[in-house]
Protein backbone atom coordinates (compact mmCIF):
# COMPACT_ATOMS: atom_id res chain seq x y z
CA UNK A 1 0.00 0.00 0.00
CA UNK A 2 1.28 3.42 -0.93
CA UNK A 3 0.21 4.96 2.37
CA UNK A 4 2.26 2.41 4.32
CA UNK A 5 5.32 3.25 2.27
CA UNK A 6 4.68 6.97 2.54
CA UNK A 7 4.03 6.95 6.29
CA UNK A 8 7.28 5.15 6.91
CA UNK A 9 9.08 7.75 4.83
CA UNK A 10 7.22 10.87 5.98
CA UNK A 11 9.52 13.84 5.87
CA UNK A 12 12.10 12.08 3.71
CA UNK A 13 11.24 14.17 0.68
CA UNK A 14 9.26 17.34 0.32
CA UNK A 15 6.76 16.78 -2.45
CA UNK A 16 6.85 15.90 -6.12
CA UNK A 17 9.16 16.31 -9.05
CA UNK A 18 7.43 19.26 -10.68
CA UNK A 19 6.22 18.79 -14.24
CA UNK A 20 5.27 15.53 -15.86
CA UNK A 21 7.77 15.77 -18.72
CA UNK A 22 5.38 13.66 -20.82
CA UNK A 23 5.91 15.06 -24.30
CA UNK A 24 6.20 12.58 -27.14
CA UNK A 25 5.67 8.83 -27.10
CA UNK A 26 9.09 7.49 -26.21
CA UNK A 27 10.33 6.15 -22.90
CA UNK A 28 13.93 6.93 -23.75
CA UNK A 29 14.93 3.40 -22.68
CA UNK A 30 15.16 0.28 -24.83
CA UNK A 31 14.61 -2.36 -22.16
CA UNK A 32 11.43 -2.38 -20.13
CA UNK A 33 12.20 -2.83 -16.43
CA UNK A 34 8.79 -2.29 -14.81
CA UNK A 35 5.56 -4.16 -15.52
CA UNK A 36 2.05 -3.80 -14.15
CA UNK A 37 1.86 -5.67 -10.86
CA UNK A 38 -1.44 -4.47 -9.40
CA UNK A 39 -3.69 -1.50 -8.99
CA UNK A 40 -5.97 -0.60 -6.09
CA UNK A 41 -8.90 1.67 -5.47
CA UNK A 42 -11.00 2.82 -2.52
CA UNK A 43 -14.77 2.75 -3.10
CA UNK A 44 -17.94 3.57 -1.22
CA UNK A 45 -18.97 1.02 1.40
CA UNK A 46 -21.93 -0.29 -0.60
CA UNK A 47 -19.69 -1.16 -3.56
CA UNK A 48 -16.94 -2.63 -1.39
CA UNK A 49 -19.42 -4.83 0.48
CA UNK A 50 -21.05 -5.94 -2.77
CA UNK A 51 -17.64 -6.95 -4.11
CA UNK A 52 -16.79 -8.82 -0.92
CA UNK A 53 -20.01 -10.83 -0.92
CA UNK A 54 -20.35 -11.41 -4.66
CA UNK A 55 -20.84 -15.08 -5.50
CA UNK A 56 -20.18 -14.25 -9.13
CA UNK A 57 -16.70 -12.86 -8.45
CA UNK A 58 -15.75 -15.99 -6.52
CA UNK A 59 -16.49 -18.01 -9.61
CA UNK A 60 -15.09 -15.46 -12.06
CA UNK A 61 -11.64 -15.07 -10.45
CA UNK A 62 -9.26 -16.39 -7.85
CA UNK A 63 -10.94 -14.21 -5.23
CA UNK A 64 -9.70 -13.56 -1.70
CA UNK A 65 -10.55 -11.30 1.23
CA UNK A 66 -7.69 -10.88 3.67
CA UNK A 67 -6.03 -8.56 6.16
CA UNK A 68 -2.31 -7.94 5.67
CA UNK A 69 0.20 -6.63 8.21
CA UNK A 70 3.07 -4.68 6.69
CA UNK A 71 5.91 -2.50 7.91
CA UNK A 72 5.60 -0.94 11.38
CA UNK A 73 2.44 -2.94 12.09
CA UNK A 74 0.34 -1.13 9.45
CA UNK A 75 -2.64 -3.27 8.40
CA UNK A 76 -5.12 -3.18 5.53
CA UNK A 77 -8.10 -5.33 4.59
CA UNK A 78 -8.69 -5.82 0.90
CA UNK A 79 -10.66 -7.80 -1.65
CA UNK A 80 -8.33 -9.40 -4.18
CA UNK A 81 -8.83 -10.77 -7.68
CA UNK A 82 -5.65 -12.65 -8.51
CA UNK A 83 -4.53 -13.39 -12.05
CA UNK A 84 -1.51 -15.05 -13.63
CA UNK A 85 0.82 -12.04 -13.36
CA UNK A 86 -1.38 -9.20 -12.14
CA UNK A 87 -4.09 -8.60 -9.58
CA UNK A 88 -6.67 -6.12 -8.31
CA UNK A 89 -6.82 -4.83 -4.73
CA UNK A 90 -10.17 -3.28 -3.82
CA UNK A 91 -11.08 -1.40 -0.64
CA UNK A 92 -13.96 0.32 1.04
CA UNK A 93 -13.67 3.63 2.86
CA UNK A 94 -11.74 3.06 6.10
CA UNK A 95 -10.29 -0.35 5.14
CA UNK A 96 -6.88 1.32 5.04
CA UNK A 97 -5.62 3.69 7.71
CA UNK A 98 -5.10 7.36 7.00
CA UNK A 99 -5.19 9.11 3.65
CA UNK A 100 -5.31 5.91 1.60
CA UNK A 101 -8.61 4.93 3.21
CA UNK A 102 -10.53 7.91 1.84
CA UNK A 103 -13.02 7.71 -1.02
CA UNK A 104 -11.32 7.97 -4.41
CA UNK A 105 -7.83 7.10 -3.26
CA UNK A 106 -5.96 4.77 -5.60
CA UNK A 107 -2.54 3.37 -6.32
CA UNK A 108 -0.42 1.50 -8.84
CA UNK A 109 2.37 -0.99 -8.22
CA UNK A 110 4.91 -1.64 -11.01
CA UNK A 111 7.37 -4.46 -10.47
CA UNK A 112 10.58 -5.85 -11.91
CA UNK A 113 11.03 -9.32 -13.37
CA UNK A 114 14.78 -9.68 -12.79
CA UNK A 115 16.73 -9.22 -9.57
CA UNK A 116 18.68 -5.99 -9.51
CA UNK A 117 16.54 -4.06 -11.98
CA UNK A 118 15.15 -1.89 -9.19
CA UNK A 119 18.60 -0.29 -8.89
CA UNK A 120 18.54 0.56 -12.59
CA UNK A 121 15.07 2.07 -12.22
CA UNK A 122 16.40 4.26 -9.42
CA UNK A 123 19.20 5.53 -11.63
CA UNK A 124 16.80 6.14 -14.52
CA UNK A 125 14.59 8.21 -12.20
CA UNK A 126 17.48 10.59 -11.68
CA UNK A 127 17.70 10.96 -15.46
CA UNK A 128 13.98 11.88 -15.38
CA UNK A 129 14.60 14.75 -12.99
CA UNK A 130 13.91 13.00 -9.67
CA UNK A 131 16.92 14.19 -7.71
CA UNK A 132 16.44 11.91 -4.70
CA UNK A 133 14.34 8.79 -5.37
CA UNK A 134 13.19 7.36 -2.06
CA UNK A 135 13.83 3.69 -1.35
CA UNK A 136 11.99 1.59 1.20
CA UNK A 137 11.80 -2.04 2.33
CA UNK A 138 8.26 -3.36 2.76
CA UNK A 139 7.81 -6.35 5.08
CA UNK A 140 5.00 -8.79 5.75
CA UNK A 141 4.00 -10.40 9.01
CA UNK A 142 2.45 -13.84 8.54
CA UNK A 143 1.00 -13.79 12.05
CA UNK A 144 3.92 -14.72 14.26
CA UNK A 145 5.07 -11.14 14.88
CA UNK A 146 8.25 -11.59 12.84
CA UNK A 147 8.38 -9.33 9.77
CA UNK A 148 9.64 -11.03 6.60
CA UNK A 149 11.30 -8.88 3.91
CA UNK A 150 8.67 -8.68 1.15
CA UNK A 151 9.80 -6.22 -1.51
CA UNK A 152 12.03 -3.23 -2.09
CA UNK A 153 10.15 -0.13 -3.22
CA UNK A 154 11.12 3.15 -4.87
CA UNK A 155 8.96 6.29 -4.73
CA UNK A 156 9.24 9.65 -6.43
CA UNK A 157 7.28 11.46 -3.71
CA UNK A 158 5.78 10.83 -0.28
CA UNK A 159 3.27 13.68 -0.39
CA UNK A 160 0.28 13.22 -2.69
CA UNK A 161 -3.36 14.15 -3.19
CA UNK A 162 -5.11 10.82 -3.76
CA UNK A 163 -2.90 8.63 -5.94
CA UNK A 164 0.55 7.14 -5.71
CA UNK A 165 2.63 4.82 -7.87
CA UNK A 166 5.74 2.93 -6.87
CA UNK A 167 8.32 0.54 -8.29
CA UNK A 168 8.85 -2.73 -6.45
CA UNK A 169 11.09 -5.78 -6.53
CA UNK A 170 10.27 -8.94 -4.56
CA UNK A 171 12.91 -10.07 -2.08
CA UNK A 172 14.58 -13.51 -2.04
CA UNK A 173 13.67 -13.89 1.64
CA UNK A 174 9.98 -13.77 0.73
CA UNK A 175 10.34 -16.38 -2.00
CA UNK A 176 12.27 -18.59 0.45
CA UNK A 177 9.46 -18.50 3.04
CA UNK A 178 7.03 -21.39 2.41
CA UNK A 179 4.14 -19.36 3.84
CA UNK A 180 4.29 -17.15 0.77
CA UNK A 181 3.19 -20.09 -1.42
CA UNK A 182 5.38 -18.86 -4.26
CA UNK A 183 6.78 -20.86 -7.16
CA UNK A 184 10.37 -21.90 -7.99
CA UNK A 185 12.36 -19.55 -10.25
CA UNK A 186 12.12 -20.03 -14.01
CA UNK A 187 15.60 -18.55 -14.56
CA UNK A 188 18.46 -17.20 -12.43
CA UNK A 189 17.39 -13.96 -10.79
CA UNK A 190 13.67 -14.56 -11.39
CA UNK A 191 11.68 -12.24 -9.10
CA UNK A 192 8.72 -12.02 -11.44
CA UNK A 193 5.01 -11.65 -10.99
CA UNK A 194 4.11 -15.09 -12.30
CA UNK A 195 6.40 -16.67 -9.70
CA UNK A 196 4.82 -14.58 -6.94
CA UNK A 197 1.20 -15.43 -7.81
CA UNK A 198 -0.29 -18.91 -7.63
CA UNK A 199 -1.69 -20.90 -10.55
CA UNK A 200 -5.18 -20.92 -8.98
CA UNK A 201 -6.30 -18.48 -11.69
CA UNK A 202 -6.46 -21.46 -14.07
CA UNK A 203 -9.64 -22.69 -12.42
CA UNK A 204 -11.47 -19.42 -13.10
CA UNK A 205 -12.33 -17.18 -16.03
CA UNK A 206 -10.15 -14.16 -15.22
CA UNK A 207 -6.55 -14.35 -16.42
CA UNK A 208 -4.94 -10.92 -16.08
CA UNK A 209 -5.33 -7.16 -15.96
CA UNK A 210 -4.47 -5.69 -19.36
CA UNK A 211 -5.51 -2.04 -18.99
CA UNK A 212 -6.21 0.40 -16.16
CA UNK A 213 -7.89 3.80 -16.23
CA UNK A 214 -7.33 6.10 -13.27
CA UNK A 215 -8.54 9.63 -12.56
CA UNK A 216 -5.75 11.49 -10.74
CA UNK A 217 -4.88 15.08 -9.90
CA UNK A 218 -2.35 16.92 -12.11
CA UNK A 219 0.12 16.98 -9.22
CA UNK A 220 -0.10 13.23 -8.64
CA UNK A 221 0.24 12.62 -12.36
CA UNK A 222 3.35 14.80 -12.51
CA UNK A 223 4.93 12.59 -9.85
CA UNK A 224 3.95 9.42 -11.70
CA UNK A 225 5.20 10.10 -15.24
CA UNK A 226 8.93 9.93 -14.39
CA UNK A 227 8.39 6.47 -12.88
CA UNK A 228 6.57 5.27 -15.99
CA UNK A 229 9.36 6.52 -18.22
CA UNK A 230 12.08 5.10 -15.99
CA UNK A 231 10.31 1.74 -16.14
CA UNK A 232 10.40 1.74 -19.92
CA UNK A 233 6.80 2.59 -20.79
CA UNK A 234 6.07 4.64 -23.90
CA UNK A 235 4.34 7.72 -22.49
CA UNK A 236 2.10 10.10 -24.44
CA UNK A 237 0.46 13.26 -23.14
CA UNK A 238 -2.64 15.04 -24.45
CA UNK A 239 -3.20 18.81 -24.54
CA UNK A 240 -5.74 18.51 -21.70
CA UNK A 241 -3.14 16.94 -19.42
CA UNK A 242 -4.23 13.30 -19.74
CA UNK A 243 -1.50 10.68 -20.11
CA UNK A 244 -1.35 7.22 -21.70
CA UNK A 245 1.48 4.75 -21.02
CA UNK A 246 1.83 1.54 -23.00
CA UNK A 247 4.17 -1.40 -23.43
CA UNK A 248 4.24 -5.19 -23.30
CA UNK A 249 0.51 -5.53 -23.86
CA UNK A 250 -0.47 -3.21 -21.00
CA UNK A 251 -2.19 0.17 -21.27
CA UNK A 252 -2.30 2.64 -18.39
CA UNK A 253 -4.59 5.66 -18.84
CA UNK A 254 -4.54 8.66 -16.52
CA UNK A 255 -7.25 11.34 -16.63
CA UNK A 256 -6.19 14.64 -15.05
CA UNK A 257 -9.01 15.70 -12.72
CA UNK A 258 -9.68 17.65 -9.49
CA UNK A 259 -9.32 15.69 -6.24
CA UNK A 260 -13.10 15.32 -5.87
CA UNK A 261 -13.23 13.31 -9.11
CA UNK A 262 -10.19 11.11 -8.43
CA UNK A 263 -10.31 7.33 -8.29
CA UNK A 264 -9.95 4.00 -10.07
CA UNK A 265 -12.37 4.19 -12.98
CA UNK A 266 -11.94 1.10 -15.15
CA UNK A 267 -9.96 -2.08 -15.63
CA UNK A 268 -9.80 -4.34 -18.65
CA UNK A 269 -9.21 -8.04 -18.12
CA UNK A 270 -8.10 -10.92 -20.29
CA UNK A 271 -9.89 -14.25 -19.87
CA UNK A 272 -8.61 -17.81 -19.85
CA UNK A 273 -11.10 -18.75 -22.53
CA UNK A 274 -13.43 -17.01 -24.91
CA UNK A 275 -17.11 -16.73 -24.01
CA UNK A 276 -19.83 -16.66 -26.66
CA UNK A 277 -22.27 -14.29 -25.02
CA UNK A 278 -22.08 -10.94 -23.25
CA UNK A 279 -22.76 -11.06 -19.52
CA UNK A 280 -23.38 -7.95 -17.39
CA UNK A 281 -22.85 -8.16 -13.63
CA UNK A 282 -23.74 -5.11 -11.52
CA UNK A 283 -21.78 -5.01 -8.27
CA UNK A 284 -22.62 -2.04 -6.07
CA UNK A 285 -21.90 1.12 -8.05
CA UNK A 286 -19.87 -0.77 -10.64
CA UNK A 287 -20.54 -2.84 -13.75
CA UNK A 288 -18.53 -5.85 -14.90
CA UNK A 289 -19.11 -6.76 -18.57
CA UNK A 290 -17.75 -10.14 -19.68
CA UNK A 291 -17.45 -11.04 -23.35
CA UNK A 292 -18.22 -11.79 -25.99
CA UNK A 293 -14.72 -13.02 -26.66
CA UNK A 294 -11.78 -13.36 -24.29
CA UNK A 295 -11.96 -10.03 -22.47
CA UNK A 296 -13.95 -8.22 -19.77
CA UNK A 297 -14.33 -4.57 -18.73
CA UNK A 298 -15.08 -3.46 -15.16
CA UNK A 299 -16.26 0.14 -14.77
CA UNK A 300 -16.55 1.94 -11.43
CA UNK A 301 -18.79 4.96 -10.86
CA UNK A 302 -17.10 8.13 -9.70
CA UNK A 303 -17.04 8.35 -5.90
CA UNK A 304 -20.03 6.12 -5.32
CA UNK A 305 -22.33 7.84 -7.79
CA UNK A 306 -24.67 6.00 -10.09
CA UNK A 307 -23.39 5.05 -13.52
Amino acid sequence: MFIVLALALAGAVGGGVGTAQAEGASSGHDRQLLFLNHTYGVFDRETADAIEHSDYLRDFANFQVRTTTGADGQTWTGRYLMGRETYLELFGVGDVAGQDGTLGSAGLGLSTERAGDIATVTERLKDQGVADPVSFLQTRDFGDGVPVPWFDAVLTATEYDAFGAWAMEYRPEYFADPRGNTEPPSFPGDVGRERYLSDDYRGHLMRDVTAVRLAVTPGDLADTVPLLKAGGFAVRSAPNGDVVAERAGTTLRFDAVPRAQAGLRQVELSLNRAVKHRHVERIGHSTLVIGPGSHAVWTFAANGGTE
